[in-house]
């Protein structure tokens, strides 16, 4: 029986007759004492203020059973009618909760979205990330359907990118109640203030530092590998070891590989937990040794599969060690004995720096579990300098004149170090003062303005009724003014309330005099070329106007964009004094969106706006239409650093070899490669038309714009996800490449308007999706697991779960076989036989050449451009459990004769996760193969 069944009220259903709060904190204490869970006091406290209607902030240690009040939280909700939200800041802390709600409320009543998964959305309890919530709230603007909320990791709220989503349902949520939770939150008494004021809920702090499980704190002068292996005989293990870099993580786990930090029992047990877990190849065959010997790896860089794998390994209590970052400081349900840090400082992408209280505090209490051990240790390991010169003084001995001679080691040049005085002050501090990080985005707005009802007021809570001071409400407000402005003058939005766009934009500047000519025989500038006129002209027919450009190194003054912000509200621009609430207000309206825009579309990227622009760039009629618009949205996208200095490092490779065949000496060669970078498809293109939408749009910063071909490289070369791993060597990086291309899928689907869409695009977009699908298994298998009523709980925790059949998706599947057909023909056309062979095996190096050698006497090339790749020459025969693939070749001629003819096996192709593809032959048509 769930808890749910015993809300249910005399009609039958959570929240019936006879069911309240009063009776639901009964039934919840009795549920909770019959699993063997008594409330610490804490605990209680915060279940009784929930009882009551207060919004509550939980601010108690790692381990302390923070769960158990937010299952609490979820009950009261059911048996009072309110839906109820559970957020967190991760999709694998989304996933370990949603699963686990289940099995206390049943899959009926629970739900779960992440932005890329919508699992039972209707469902009265639901799990989600807190981007999600947050994008809820500003479409919705509607407490009904949030009557409470969940907020894990709250001290994610001070996140500079991220925390703006754990302030808008603070905001624009009034309606519904809060449970903040967080082991590191700090003083909180600005945001209960403001909750109160918002609400008129009273707000209560349940705070405290006393563990269920204490904390035992160690400075050791000792080697890693020898305080790892001091730790695993005093039975300290599972210990997690963090580094801060991921290299570092690596290499730390393979250095114990080595070392038997398990039994032989435990080894059995391990070999059949993973089971038949697919690891890629890469760092997959990495990591297999590694789990196998009962050592773990966890950073950001792995493939997400790869650190739920190691979580539920470790949950097993099967993992003796764990390598990694701070990653596993986030929410995850980890039980870990020993929490052993290498280091106090860390890189945090602009400059190493010692660790905040709260970064220091979110690890450490990692360590000791509640129901696994009664102390839990953290060990900080004091710098390598340090621990030598402890040595060297501990070989000297009592003598004081040894002990003079002794040369005591610096910290290395340029590195920041710390001291025991560090360590101490990070033990004893508290976290530092969460601060407030809205923000405003094309997205927000638009899905704020997406709305009729309510544009105004939703804004101006956003954007000056927030929990920021008076001077990052300015710099809001500028930020506003801006991206309202872009979105009427990209045509997305349009007033729909009787006035025009000239109502709102500021007018046109006058075009400047032309200069007079200069004399005869000057020097005179060159005439911009018809390329650059041609672009203003596109982008002016897209409606932007052209007039002074600023300078394109850095972005013109935000200020000088909103027209300064008047201090008087009758000199303040339209758009300024329609946020600020002066003048007319408005109830509904005034935008609507006035582009067709299909589900799902929204502006998520700095330049998504200007992307928007440019694809009225491009030519629909070239063969390359389709590879163009992703070029476009990916020079819009984050840059996957370790992919493009990949890229970089090939392309520089290959022009080293180049100048050293054109005899160009070493200098020479030296300077002109400070030129070669990873490629940069449109980057004229896209650099030319981002300074003319500037002249209007003067804002933008131009260094947002960042041209690569990292989707386009991937679908020109026919490779599949460990393809393009093996051949730039990404393998510790293949978290990143995903990420990137999960970025760059879910920009192409939402970015890219149906206008601009055709059935080619649609197919890269789909064959994108089902890599992206098929690299990492879906949520949703997981979700039919559970659900489904013949597996047994033993299947439904498997930590083997597998993305469906690559033959479930015959689109996408089509296009990856056009693609590996495609390679084959760019193959022959460079005459590479060997490698032609190395693809499949169908036909050896002697009989491409043989085949290849009839085709050339005829017609002397084969072609491999833009219309040799066309969905013309490509032809499939479905057969059964087969199919019968053939590729024309593009002749001089034009004849269309020759073929490539292969079989796909479908079986093979889901067992492999890849097409098994084998060709059969290269032959004229009627010429057999």
């Amino acid at each position: 029986m769930t808890l749910t069944d015993r809300l249910t009220g005399a009609d039958g259903r959570p929240g019936g007759p006879g069911i309240g709060p009063d009776a639901a904190l009964d039934v919840f204490v009795e549920w909770a004492g019959e699993r063997g869970f008594t409330l610490y006091p804490a605990q209680e406290e915060a279940v009784l203020a929930l009882t009551e209607g207060a919004h509550v902030v939980l601010a108690t240690p790692t381990g302390s059973g923070k769960s158990l009040v937010a299952v609490a939280a979820h009950a009261l909700a059911l048996a009072t009618g309110r839906r109820s939200w559970y957020t967190a800041p991760i999709k694998a802390l989304v996933s370990e909760k949603f699963f686990a709600l289940v099995e206390t409320f049943g899959a009926e009543h629970v739900g779960m979205l992440t932005g890329d998964a919508a699992v039972n959305p209707g469902a009265p309890v639901i799990c989600a990330t807190a981007e999600v919530l947050a994008n809820h709230a500003l479409r919705e603007r509607d407490s009904s359907d949030v009557g409470l909320v969940v907020m894990d990791e709250f001290h994610f709220y001070g996140e500079p990118d991220r925390g703006w989503a754990w302030q808008a349902p603070l905001l624009l949520l009034p309606g519904a109640q809060m449970l903040l939770m967080s082991a590191t939150l700090g003083d909180t008494h600005a945001i209960e203030e403001d909750l109160h004021a918002r609400t008129g809920r009273e707000v209560l702090a349940v705070t405290g530092t006393q563990r269920p499980v204490p904390l035992e704190y160690e400075w050791v002068l000792t080697p890693v590998h020898e305080t790892l292996e001091l730790l695993l005989r005093e039975d300290k293990a599972p210990v997690y070891v963090v580094s801060f870099t991921q290299a570092a993580a690596v290499e730390q786990a393979q250095a114990l590989a080595s070392v038997e930090v398990v039994t032989a029992a435990r080894k059995a047990a391990l070999k059949e937990a993973v089971g038949g877990f697919r690891f890629g190849k890469g760092f997959g065959h990495t990591l297999r040794r590694l789990v196998l010997h009962g050592i773990g790896v966890h950073h950001a860089g792995m493939l997400p599969k790869y650190r739920r794998l190691v979580e539920t390994l470790a949950q097993a209590g099967l993992l003796a060690v764990i390598c990694g970052t701070d990653t596993l400081g986030v929410g995850i349900n980890v039980p870990i004995r020993t929490v052993l840090l290498t280091s106090l400082t860390k890189y945090d992408g602009r400059r190493q720096r010692v660790l905040r209280a709260r970064e220091f505090h979110q690890i450490a209490g990692r360590a000791g579990r509640a129901g696994f051990d009664t102390l839990g240790h953290v060990v900080v390991e004091a710098p390598e300098h340090v621990i030598e010169n402890a040595k060297a003084l501990a070989k000297a001995g009592e003598d004081p004149k040894r002990q003079r001679k002794v040369v005591r080691k610096k910290p290395p040049e340029g590195t920041l170090s710390y001291t025991e005085a560090t360590y101490e002050r990070l033990v004893g501090a508290p976290p530092e003062p969460l601060r407030p990080r809205m923000r405003v985005t094309h997205a927000m707005v638009l899905g704020v303005l997406d709305q009729w009802e309510g544009q105004q007021d939703a804004l101006y809570t956003l954007v000056l009724d927030n929990h920021e001071d008076d001077e990052r409400r300015a710099r809001l407000l500028e930020r506003a003014v801006q991206v309202v402005g872009s979105l009427l003058s990209a045509g997305v939005l349009e007033p729909d309330d009787g006035s025009s766009l000239k109502d709102w934009l500021p007018p046109e500047p006058e075009p400047e005099e032309p200069e007079a000519p200069a004399e005869q025989g000057a020097d005179t500038p060159e005439a911009p070329s018809e390329g650059l006129g041609a672009l203003g002209e596109a982008l002016a027919a897209a409606g932007f106007a052209a007039p002074e450009e600023p300078t394109p190194e850095q972005p013109a003054s935000s200020a000088g964009a909103a027209e300064g912000l008047r201090d008087t509200p009758a000199d303040r621009p339209p758009l300024e004094r329609f946020l600020r609430r002066e003048g007319p207000r408005y109830a509904e309206g005034p935008f609507q969106v006035a582009m067709d825009l299909h589900e799902g579309f929204a502006l998520n990227q700095p330049l998504s706006a200007f992307a928007l622009a440019a694809l009225e760039l491009l030519d629909r009629e070239s063969p390359d239409y389709a590879l163009d618009v992703v070029s476009v949205i990916e020079a819009t996208l984050d840059d996957p650093r370790p992919v493009l200095l990949a890229q970089q490092f090939e392309a520089r490779g290959e022009a080293v070899a180049a100048m050293k065949a054109d005899g160009l000496e070493y200098e020479e060669r030296m300077e002109a490669l400070e030129e070669v970078t990873w490629p940069r498809p449109l980057a004229d293109l896209l650099d030319q038309a981002l300074r003319t939408y500037r002249r209007s749009h003067p804002w933008v910063d131009p260094r947002d714009l960042s041209p690569k071909s990292v989707v386009r490289e991937m679908f020109e070369r026919a490779m599949t996800f460990g393809e393009l791993v093996a051949h730039h060597k990404l393998a510790r990086a293949e978290g990143v490449l995903l990420r990137y291309l999960t970025d760059a899928y879910r920009a192409l689907r939402s970015t890219v308007p149906l206008s601009a869409r055709t059935e080619e695009l649609d197919d890269l977009v789909e064959w994108l999706g089902e890599v992206v699908r098929h690299t990492d298994s879906s949520l949703l298998d997981e979700w039919e697991a559970l659900t489904h009523p013949t597996q047994t709980a033993e299947d439904e925790v498997r930590p083997t779960p597998e993305g469906r059949a690559l033959s479930a998706n015959p689109r996408a599947l089509r296009v990856m076989v056009r693609q590996s057909m495609f390679r084959r023909v760019e193959l022959l056309a460079l005459g590479r036989y060997e490698a032609l062979a190395a693809l499949d095996g169908g036909l050896s190096a002697a009989q491409w050449q043989d085949a290849a050698a009839g085709y050339l006497a005829e017609y002397g090339e084969v072609g491999a451009g833009p219309d040799a790749r066309g969905p013309a020459l490509f032809h499939v025969e479905q057969r059964d459990g087969t199919w019968a693939v053939t590729q024309i070749l593009q002749d001089p001629e034009g004849d269309h004769d020759w073929r490539i003819t292969a079989e796909l096996d479908l079986a093979a192709t889901d067992e492999a996760g890849e097409p098994a593809l084998v060709v059969t032959g290269l032959a004229p048509t009627g010429g057999g193969g």
